[in-house]
């Protein structure tokens, strides 16, 4: 028996070991983010409109700072927010607070500055919501195994593990209906009006050629404008 309860403590204990850390995951954040922002200066498509980007770092930085007040954590991070002409992009915001937005798909929806703030402020809520790291978590409950993978290992097969990608699908649909809610209470607390930040999401759902089914990891386009219209609307009833 002594020797099973050893032999159990050692696992469990390199379980917790190799488990994944917020350290861990901004660390890989930031160096992913940099691989892209490099290529893209490379190819002179970083910050290559200065009106866009002055125009997006003007609707972040009060959210960012509001971030920073709501979740005290955010405030050591080296937040940082570059734009690009290049369509591929969209939008995102790693770990620790890397942002890029591109120019085409702000463009292509025709976005006010309302749901362009939408558009951060949901990109944001992934970034201070640990949504990176919840998603780690969440692989290593569905695959324990993973605990002994090296991280770089792990974090590519997070993006490019078609089976664990599956099995990941539902829950990253759940987290950005989650950055969708969180991001536009957030967005009304700075100050925005709330149907004017849903707005946002009908035009993802009127741009969308299949609004109404899932994508890979994202809700279809009609249930997130209808999620953020009914959320909107409670919002507004209530002031």
């Amino acid at each position: 028996m002594l020797r099973y309860l050893i032999a159990f403590f050692f696992i469990a204990h390199g379980a917790a070991a190799n488990a994944v850390t917020q350290a861990e995951v901004m660390a890989g954040s930031a160096k992913l983010y940099r691989e892209q922002i490099d290529e893209l200066r490379q190819g002179y498509r970083l910050d290559d409109d200065e009106r866009f980007g002055a125009r997006v770092a003007a609707l972040a930085r009060p959210l960012i700072e509001q971030a920073k007040r709501e979740f005290p954590e955010s405030a050591a991070w080296d937040w940082e927010l570059h734009t690009t002409t290049e369509g591929d992009a969209n939008a995102f915001a790693m770990a620790g607070g890397k942002m890029l937005v591109s120019r085409a798909h702000v463009e292509e929806l025709a976005l006010t500055d309302a749901e362009l703030a939408m558009l951060l402020a949901h990109e944001i809520m992934h970034a201070v919501l640990r949504h990176n790291l919840k998603e780690f978590e969440e692989a290593l409950r569905l695959e324990p195994a993973r605990a002994t993978q090296p991280y770089q290992e792990f974090e590519h097969d997070i993006d490019h593990d078609n089976g664990l990608m599956r099995k990941l699908a539902n829950f990253n649909r759940r987290q950005e209906m989650e950055a969708d809610r969180e991001g536009l209470l957030f967005a009304t607390r700075a100050g925005w009006p709330p149907q004017a930040l849903a707005a946002y999401f009908r035009k993802l759902a009127k741009q969308s050629h299949y609004p109404n089914f899932d994508r890979f990891d994202h809700p279809s386009p009609a249930s997130r404008w209808r999620a953020a219209r009914e959320l909107a609307a409670q919002m507004e009833a209530s002031r």
